[in-house]
Parts: structure tokens; sequence; C-alpha cells
């Protein structure tokens, strides 16, 4: 990892760490689950010159980083294979191809292998599921652990047959000696027995171009369970004697109690009412009768006057007053000197880029089931960072973190809006108080108004360029939205890149891609306008200005695909752009047709190279997923607000992407085995948005520099120029 991609890992898991908590301050171990799983073999393979920062693994100075990557495997005697990872599965699918990956190295049947994933009293510590870091960094390390535990069964066979080595394979979940032909199962090989084995340099590992398990589209782990509703989500779960909750929201954001009155609540049957400062909450039988009881809270709050939607941008561009967590401040990158670049171009160009805040809306609302036994507190609760949320917990209540078991079920759906424990502290709050298990379920409205949000943005872009489409000089500012893929893949000699943090009027926090995908529209569409500028063809105007081969191949492959260069019939247009973000590259090309004041895109074109592909099917449904989302982020999403208050907390309120807007879409990946598996969760959605504002240009000359684009339609005048 190079020390700009480790920079970039680090202020990720800072950027996280400083999304705001409630501010709620209230007054199964490892060695007995292998007992349950029975004897078999435990491999350890310590991971030598790998630091915390390059693993992606990194931990707080307060914990103890550990020096090797241990109980990461068990080969159990009926043969299950069971693997140990602190990442979660929220939909994109790593379950199956982190299986695949584990398959591929120890030579075993991908039904054998059962994953543990994100239980903190089972599985080694992480950062968390974000930054399309899984793919990177959890699957190299779970293929050395899978190829020493093949490596050692191999060693156990030699041992018991005095057989030499070499002629042993490991294949299909045994051990074949291809002289003598006996064979022998994992299960059977390792039937009583535990073996710790500890490695001071890398196994080899199968190179992509050999892989027959990764690489391949092989069906989704526990599909069926998906499709049939079998699987059970936080909002499913239900334990002995389990109560139902419910929590009173303030008026407004940064309101505090004024005054409650809960005596109709608490003449509901069944009904507790839990008072503790700010908290409010209730506890009832089944969750009908606990929100009949919540209804008849009285409560009266009071708030400071706040900022309101109107003056937002002007808002975001007043410095912060709250210290930031970077090391040396916020990021700034310069190269050359851009006042000497702007003195010798023939043209410039100043534009700003505006972003409104944006809501989730994942398809699981956030959800706790809460149990306190013996003085411990264990959660079941859907979240990218089950670690973070157990020291959330353990801080809430101040009990030490060992106190503290968070469970993780797969969980639909998150797109960086589960980094918090929000719900995890409310249900373990009330179950503390009723002693008695507490399931909390957070409504849709709840969701809209009390999740954080994509941080809203101002981005000015100053640029110079030559009559012949070189740009010279660059100069791009971000207010308030954040620093992620705030640097420019193009070549240009002059720069002058910077983040400004500010004060923000809203609870926000990541979002996919965090502020990427700002960043990335603000700088593809000022490319477009730099192109038109100098009179050149939008992707000839990219090429010209790009050295990275991996970017030119996309911007390629989808161009090609999508026909690039044909004229557009009337009323539509098309649009182009570039996303390079976390290791991968992306290239979209977007048909866009306008009738009247209604935008509909009608095809879009999306390239795809994040090197070695493990799954080819689930990286297609990974696009396509990116692309659907990003439709509703480009053309009309946007959050309302006045005051502390949001407007707009409904999704009858809140313009989602329907079936009626999804456009014809082609997806190209271009795998390169040469190349390691990058992630790519997130840099599938950074290109639509600017390729869309683009396509809008060419077919109406109307250029929007807003995200949403065009929540109630385009201009009257922007239709009558198509």
């Amino acid at each position: 990892m190079s020390p700009e991609q480790t920079y970039d890992l680090l202020s990720e898991e800072r950027q996280h760490e400083s999304i705001p908590r409630f501010s709620y301050g209230f007054e199964l171990h490892r060695r007995d689950f292998f007992k349950l799983l029975g004897g078999g073999i435990v491999v350890c393979a310590c991971a030598g010159p790998l630091s915390a920062q390059e693993s992606g693994l990194h931990r707080r100075n307060d914990e103890e980083l550990p020096q090797n990557i241990s109980a990461w495997l068990h080969i159990a005697e009926d043969g299950v294979v069971t693997v140990y990872t602190g990442k979660v599965e929220m939909g994109q699918n790593i379950r199956t191809s982190l299986t695949q990956q584990v398959a591929e190295e120890l030579r075993a049947p991908i039904e054998s292998i059962q994953l543990v994933m994100g239980d903190t009293a089972l599985t080694p510590y992480d950062m968390g599921t974000f930054g399309s870091r899984t793919t990177p960094t959890m699957g190299p390390q779970l293929r050395k652990v899978s190829a020493v535990a093949r490596e050692s069964l191999i060693d156990l066979a030699a041992q018991r047959w005095h057989a030499d080595r070499s002629s042993l394979i490991a294949e299909n979940g045994k051990i074949t000696d291809s002289h003598s032909k006996q064979s022998i199962s994992y299960g059977e090989l390792t039937k009583g027995q535990e073996l710790v084995k500890l490695i001071g340099d890398d196994p080899a590992l199968e190179p992509p171009t050999q892989w027959r398990i990764a690489g391949t589209s092989v069906p989704k782990v526990d599909g069926r369970a998906f499709v049939t509703g079998k699987h059970k989500y936080t909002s499913d779960l239900s334990l002995p004697g389990m109560l139902y909750g419910k929590v009173l929201r303030p008026s407004a954001f940064r309101a505090n109690l004024k005054s409650l009155d809960t005596a109709e609540a608490e003449k509901v049957p069944g009904v507790k009412v839990v008072n503790d400062g700010n908290f409010v909450g209730v506890t009832a039988p089944d969750s009908a009768t606990a929100a009949k009881a919540l209804k008849a809270i009285r409560a009266e709050w009071t708030a400071p006057q706040q900022t309101s939607e109107a003056t937002l941008f002007q808002d975001v561009r007043k410095p912060a007053t709250t210290e930031t967590d970077n090391p040396g401040g916020p990021p700034r990158f310069t190269t050359g000197s851009v006042e000497q670049g702007f003195s010798s171009v023939d043209k410039t160009l100043s534009q700003t880029y505006t972003i409104s805040y944006i809501a989730h809306v994942p398809l699981e609302p956030r959800a706790a089931v809460a149990e306190w036994r013996d003085g411990k507190l264990t959660v079941w609760t859907g979240t990218q960072r089950p670690f973070a949320v157990r020291d959330e917990l353990a801080q809430a209540f101040r009990i030490p973190t060992e106190k503290v078991r968070v469970m993780v079920p797969d969980t639909g759906s998150a797109y960086g809006g589960k980094h918090t424990g929000d719900a995890a502290v409310e249900a373990a709050r009330l179950a503390k108080a009723v002693g008695k298990p507490v399931k909390l379920v957070w409504t849709r409205e709840e969701e809209f108004t009390w999740a954080y949000f994509r941080p809203a943005g101002a981005i000015d872009v100053k640029s110079g360029v030559r009559k012949d489409g070189t740009v010279i000089a660059w100069q791009f500012d971000n207010y308030n939205s954040g620093p992620a893929g705030l640097r420019t893949p193009y070549t240009i000699a002059n720069q002058h890149i910077e983040f400004h943090p500010s004060d923000p009027p809203l609870r926000q926090g990541s979002y996919r891609g965090l502020a990427a995908p700002a960043n990335h529209f603000a700088r593809e569409v000022h490319m477009d306008e730099l192109a038109h500028l100098v009179s050149m063809d939008p992707l000839e105007f990219r090429m010209k200005n790009l050295t990275d081969p991996r970017a030119r191949a996309v911007l390629e492959a989808a161009a090609k695909t999508f026909g690039w260069g044909q004229k557009s019939p009337a009323k539509q247009g098309f649009g182009i752009a570039l996303g390079v973000e976390k290791g991968s590259y992306v290239a979209t090309c977007v048909e866009m047709e306008i009738q009247d004041r209604d935008v509909q895109v009608k095809r879009v074109a999306e390239s795809f190279e994040c090197g070695a592909v493990v799954n080819p099917n689930g990286l297609r449904n990974q696009i396509t997923g990116a692309i659907m989302m990003g439709l509703g982020g480009a053309l009309f999403e946007a959050i309302h607000f006045d005051n502390g208050k949001i407007l707009n907390p409904h999704l009858a309120e809140y313009r989602v992407p329907r079936f009626s807007d999804m456009p014809q879409i082609d997806v190209i990946v271009l795998d390169r085995k040469d190349l390691a598996p990058a992630g790519a969760g997130e840099t599938p959605i950074m290109a639509l948005a600017p390729a869309i504002s683009n396509a809008i240009f060419a077919a109406t000359g109307l250029r929007l520099r807003l995200l949403p684009m065009v929540p109630e339609g385009l201009p009257s005048k922007a239709a009558s120029s198509g």
C-alpha cells in the first residue's frame, strides 16, 4: 500500500469516528465456542512485516495490536470448515467472495465452508466493513491462512502414512497419495487434534491466472435463504421473554428536554417508561402497544435557533470552529504553481458545484436486540463496525469492552449509513431498565430524521487550458463534503487542491464513497466544460490529459460499447465521465432523453476495472446496483430542512429511484488477472452523476452544476432548447 493510500485509509477511519453520536451518557467466550465445534485443527498465520495500516486492521493505541493473524480457521471432525472474519455481509455478497477465496487455497468444496462474521466474541478485531477494503485486505488474509492450513494438512497426512510429502495432493477436502492412491478427508485427518501453526513468511498463493473457484460466478452462499425469507435479519430476531422498545424523539436537532409527563403512558398495561436525562423510552409486550404508549407521552423541548436549507451553501463555507482530527490539518495537495500556470494559459474557467444532503434509505432500518445477563451485555444489530459499536456500548454504560458482545446478522444494506450504534445503545438502555431482552426497530421516519446524512457541500473549481486542450492549471476547493476522491487522475502540471471543513447544520457522516461522488461530479463536469471551451470532443479531451493506462482503458472500453462518436438523435444527448477511487477505475457513458421538462436516462454503458475479479456475476450485480442507487442522488434525492427539522421524512416525500427510472445497462468488466484484486463497493457509482449532467448539456445546452439536478424536472428553457 502506498503512503497516499495509507493516508486515505486512516483519513477515512477518522471520518467514520467523527460521525456525531447521540449524547446518551448512561449510568460467548471463544473457547466455549470451540467446545461446540468439536476437535479439529486451528490455524494461526503470522503476518510478518504487514503493518496495521496496510492490513486494514488498524487498532487504536488503547488496544493491543496483535503481531499475528490467529485463530481464523477451524476444521471440525465432520469436515466443516469454520472461518472467522470481523467483516459483515450487507448485501454486497462478500460472504460468497470470501468463501471462494478460502475454498481456492484450502482446496475444499465451497459447501463445506461456513463463515462466522462480525461477532466481537469470536472474530479477530477489524476496523469495519467500509472503504472497499474487504477484497484487497480480508481476501488475501484468508487466502494466506487457508494456504497455511492446506500445507499443515499435507504435513499431518505425511506423518500419518510415513509418506513422501511431495507425493501428497490436497484437493476437494481430502489429501490423496498420488502413488498409493489412498486418501483421507480433512475431517478424518484432524479428528481429536488441535494444531496451532505459526509461519514467518508469506505462503505461496495461487495466482489469479490459475484460479479455479475464485474468479468464477458461483451462486450466492445462502442465496436460497434470502429469496425464500428463511434468513433472519435483526428485525426478525426474537428471544424468550423479549419486550419491544420505542424511543421518544426530540422536536428538533440539538433540542433538550424541558418537561415530561408520562402519566398516561404508564397507564397502558405492560408498559414501562424509562427516563434518563434526554433519553425517554418505553417498553411493552408488543410493538403496537409500545407505539401507543409513546404517543401518550407529553414532552416539551427547547432548541436553539438553527440554520435552514435556504442558506446551506453559504453556511458550509464558514470555517469549522472545532478542531479536526487530521494531523497537519485538513488535506491539501499542491504540485507546481497554479499562479504561474494561469499566467501561461489561453483560457480560464471558474465554476461552483453544489451538493445537497441526501439520506441512505437502507432496505432494513436500524434495529437491535439487547440482553443483559450476569453483568454482561449482548447485542444483535446491523452495523458496519461491530467492534466500534462494542466500544460505543462500553462507553455509554461505563463497563469494560470484554463485557460487551456485538453480533451482526447479515444486514439489509447500509451504504455507509450504519457506522454508529444508535439503535444498539437505545435497546441496551431499555433492556437494562426492565431486566429483560428488548428489541428496538427504527421506523422509516426515524431513519430519515435521526440517521446521519451524506454531507452537503460547495466545490469551487478554477482551471486554465491551452488551445490544444492541455490543462495547465487546476485549483479545486471542497467545502464540507469531504476529502475522499479529492485528487485528480489527470496529468496537470500545476495544481492546488484543498478540503475546507465546516460546522455542518445537520448530522452528517459516511455515504457510499464518502465525498468521492461529490468530488467526481465537480471534476468531471468541469472537464466536460473545458472540452467544450476549446471545442474538443469530451472523450478526446480526457484522453489528451490522461497518462494512466488503466484510466484510458476503461474510457476506451465504455466508449466502444456505447458507440461514442455517433450523433445523438433529436431531444437526446450523450455524456461521458471517468472515475478513479479505492484502486479501481470506472468510465460511464450515458444517453439522456428530454421530453418537455421530463428527463429520462435511457441507456448506461459502464466499464469497470478492479484488478483480478473474484466473482464476475457478483461484481456485475454490484455495478448495476451502484448505477441504480446513483440515479437518485444525481436526479432527485435531497433532504429538505428548516431550523433543525427535517421536512420530508417519508418515502412519499423523498423521491428514490423506481422501476420506471431504470435505463438499459451495459456492464463491461475488465478482468486484470495480472493485478491484485481491489474493492468494488464504491467506485462504480462515481462517474454516473457527471455523465448524466454532461448528457443533459449535450441535449439541451443547459449546464447543471448541482446535485440533485432535476428534482422538479428541467426548467422550461432547457426543454425548449433541446
